[in-house]
C-alpha cells in the first residue's frame, strides 16, 4: 500500500487501465481508480512511481487536457 498525504492508495486493489497505443518500450499512461483516489503511472515502469489524485484534482486535470491546456504546440 502506498501511503500518501491524500490517503492510502492500495496498489493491491488497483485495476490498471492502459490509455494510448505506445509501444511497450515507450510506455503508455495507465490509470486506476481505488476508492476515492485515482492513480496514474507509466506502463513501461509498473513498479515505478504512482501519481495520486483526489477526484477534484483528477476532474481539473481532465478538463485541462480537454481544453488543450497541456498541448505542446
Amino acid at each position: 500500500m502506498a501511503h500518501h498525504p491524500k490517503g492510502d492508495f492500495d496498489l493491491a486493489r488497483a485495476n490498471w487501465q492502459r490509455y494510448g497505443d505506445a509501444s511497450a518500450e515507450r510506455g503508455a499512461v495507465e490509470v486506476a481508480f481505488v476508492d476515492d483516489l485515482i492513480g496514474l503511472r507509466n506502463s513501461a515502469d509498473p513498479q515505478g512511481p504512482v501519481l495520486v489524485f483526489t477526484q477534484a484534482e483528477w476532474d481539473a486535470f481532465v478538463a485541462g487536457a480537454r481544453d488543450g491546456e497541456f498541448d505542446l504546440a
